[in-house]
């Protein structure tokens, strides 16, 4: 693991998204951050999924278990984007914008990393995420009714044959990005829910990947097996980083929280976060698309097509 101090004056942009519900992005995005946050890096969160917000329901189950028990507990500074009501999407876009813009602005410049949770769904906010990001992590359960929303396969060769909505979101991400500031955005899949017992169909689905990724550049890595340790944390806020021997009062680790505790850091290894000179140049690219704010929402040139 790391623990050098990132010397920056703009945050590292890391998003989850994934246009289906469900793949783990939310547990995704804690882990990361608590991660990152005991290594000693400053940390903010921020939720677009201000309908379900379970982001943000995570980290106030952490606060109160914390202050209920007076542990020490990293915690990351943490905003949700509120849904706004309006008569028209334009005026809502416009509304949603400025709000996800100031808490960028307010964070980006105090912090050394922004882990942001986008919304199951497509829509204007994800898509902006998308455009500013300078990690974004798919994650995606291991069964092809989730790898559909990546692109259609052949079912008998498991080749792509085909690109869906989404991978056509990000590559126009991607695109807008390099104009902007001829950055790149380092695209990771990340598989979750991987069975314990390998199969016939998880081949499959490791050979389609590597398909995508040609078609795409994007990287696969493997993330969260399918444990109850993750649903059991949810509710008191912890993770499988945590010390949960002291933060559960002599409650035993077994096995699977070991491997599960293993995987999450093998995965944040995989994901190769500047910890060095390596991105640091970041804020100049979204402050460009910050100040297209006050034009009208069609004209930004932020969405796709």
């Amino acid at each position: 693991m790391f623990s050098a101090k990132v010397e920056q004056n703009q945050a590292y942009v890391i998003a989850c998204g994934n246009e289906k519900g469900g793949t783990g992005k939310t547990t995704t995005s804690m882990h990361i951050a608590i991660a990152l946050l005991n290594a000693g890096y400053r940390v903010a969160t921020i939720d677009l999924d201000g309908r379900q917000k379970t982001l943000t329901r995570y980290i106030e189950n952490r606060k109160n278990w914390s202050e209920r028990y007076n542990l020490k507990l990293s915690i990351p500074t943490h905003e949700f984007i509120e849904p706004y009501k309006a008569e028209t999407k334009t005026e809502r876009d416009g509304n949603e914008l400025a709000m996800f813009m100031a808490a960028v602005s307010r964070m980006e410049q105090t912090h050394d990393f922004v882990v942001i949770d986008t919304a199951g769904h497509d829509g204007y906010l994800m898509q902006l995420c998308h455009s500013i990001a300078d990690t974004l992590i798919s994650p995606l359960n291991d069964s092809y009714l989730d790898f559909d929303v990546l692109g259609q396969v052949d079912p008998q060769t498991g080749e792509v044959i085909r690109l869906s909505h989404y991978s056509g979101t990000v590559r126009e991400a991607r695109r807008k990005r390099r104009i902007a500031d001829n950055g790149f955005l380092d695209w990771v899949i990340v598989r979750n829910r991987i069975a314990t017992i390998h199969s016939r169909n998880s081949s499959a689905m490791i050979s389609s990947l590597k398909s995508l990724s040609m078609k795409l550049g994007c990287r696969i890595a493997d993330g969260i097996s399918e444990r109850v340790v993750f649903r059991e944390l949810f509710p008191i806020g912890l993770t499988v980083l945590d010390d949960l021997e002291a933060a559960t009062f002599g409650g035993k680790l077994n096995n699977s929280h070991l491997a599960a505790r293993q995987e999450v850091r093998a995965l944040i290894s995989t994901l190769r976060l500047p910890i060095d000179e390596v991105g640091r140049k970041r804020a100049e690219a979204r402050q460009k698309w910050l100040e297209n704010a006050d034009k009208p929402i069609d004209t930004m040139g932020l969405l796709a097509d």
